[in-house]
């Protein structure tokens, strides 16, 4: 069906499925017009998530009991507490105000991956920080993420650069337009987390004792390659890219079937990127319980891409919960396969959800053709089921131990 150009912005920034199954409605947000500008748009549709509690993403017909309890894991978090403390105790007064929020405030909920041109942020950004505050900052990322995650996340930094040498050195973009909030105070034993905000990065990082959760996270890139200026050479995303076609082509003719909810790869697809909070999402596409073994692992190595971002440590943890459902974790695709396809994966079990989707190109002057480009991608990983931002586990403490 012929979309309206307006829509098809909307669908620039949100992503967007085929009706039927494989669309999740949005009816439910606002449509923005011409007299209406774009930051409004986004205030608005985050104003309107806000309105509804949290509750997580769930599926229509299963419910689960204890998925996540409050446990021991073993692996000190207090690196992670040590840096927090450090990077507060180096901000002013002014900046600590602006910086610091209850445990269980909105701001963990309020984040968006588009540019600073049309969506405000809070918290410190590392634009407006000394040289030993982003030292303190960036301290703080190196201990809660692999050596990985650190990289890929300035690496994702560092396309934001190219957009703003691209377009006439927009304000809209920045290396250091990424914005830090802290949530609770920083403790070996009570909640705590932290959330960095940006264009393409989005890490909400939450700590109870020893136990990390590192979701909702966003990480995308345009370009993803970078062929001129300051960071020349930058390339993102395609371990995630390949593996995810290599993992498709190596299914079988009929399971491949099954993975496909649509073969025609048209649009935006990501579907729980911000204000998506109580996104309804079944299950779709092919059960991977039945694969061979081989296959099995095949799914992991492309999983563990993603988890990988996490602390070592903690990263097996999270693999270890992501094998004890294995066998109701499921594989859906968009696209064909193609050695140059574009496509959306989605990899969705009761403890982990993860998009991959080459999106249409928005950034990058005069490459626009309408259509899902390798030059732009989008990842998400969720965690379902109410536990996102580390809310089932406080949900948990707070009922123990009434604040």
């Amino acid at each position: 069906m012929q979309k309206t150009l307006l829509i098809i912005l909307i669908v620039i920034f949100f992503g967007c499925k085929q009706k039927s199954s494989q669309e999740v409605s949005n009816s439910d947000e606002p449509k923005a017009t011409e007299a209406k500008d774009w930051k409004q748009h986004f205030a608005e549709m985050e104003i309107n998530a806000l309105k509804k509690p949290y509750r997580g993403i769930f599926t229509e017909d299963e419910t689960y009991e204890n998925l996540f309890p409050i446990q021991v894991t073993g692996v000190t978090t207090k690196p992670i507490v040590d840096a927090a403390r450090t990077f507060l105790s180096s901000l002013n007064t002014d900046q600590l105000m602006r910086i610091r929020f209850d445990i269980n405030d909105e701001e963990w909920r309020k984040w968006c991956n588009v540019d600073n041109g049309i969506y405000d942020r809070q918290g410190i950004s590392l634009k407006e920080m000394t040289a030993n505050e982003k030292n303190e900052a960036y301290g703080l990322m190196q201990v809660s993420l692999s050596a990985k995650g650190l990289q890929l996340s300035k690496d994702i930094m560092k396309t934001d650069q190219t957009l703003k040498e691209l377009n006439n050195g927009s304000s809209d973009y920045d290396e250091e337009l990424y914005f830090f909030t802290v949530m609770g105070e920083p403790s070996e034993t009570e909640p705590w987390g932290w959330q960095l905000d940006g264009h393409h990065l989005v890490i909400n990082y939450f700590v109870l004792g020893d136990q990390v959760v590192m979701s909702p996270v966003f990480m995308g890139a345009e370009p993803i390659i970078t062929t001129t200026g300051k960071y020349k050479g930058n390339t993102l995303f395609q371990d995630e890219q390949n593996l995810g076609l290599a993992f498709m082509r190596s299914l079988s003719a009929d399971e491949q079937i099954k993975a496909t909810i649509s073969k025609s790869k048209i649009n935006n697809n990501n579907v729980a990127e911000a204000n998506k909070d109580n996104l309804n999402l079944n299950y779709e596409g092919l059960n991977v319980s039945g694969l061979s073994t081989s296959g099995k692992e095949g799914i992991l190595d492309l999983v563990y891409q993603y988890i990988s971002n996490m602390r070592e440590g903690h990263e097996q943890i999270k693999m270890e919960e992501v094998k004890s459902h294995l066998e109701n974790t499921w594989f859906s695709w968009v696209g064909d396969t193609s050695e140059d396809a574009v496509f959306y994966y989605r990899i969705h079990s009761p403890v982990l959800l993860i998009e991959f989707d080459h999106q249409r190109v928005i950034g990058v002057p005069n490459t626009d053709d309408g259509k899902p480009s390798r030059n732009h991608i989008h990842t998400v990983v969720r965690t379902p089921n109410g536990n996102d931002y580390g809310k089932d586990l406080l949900r948990q403490h707070l009922e123990k131990h009434r604040h």
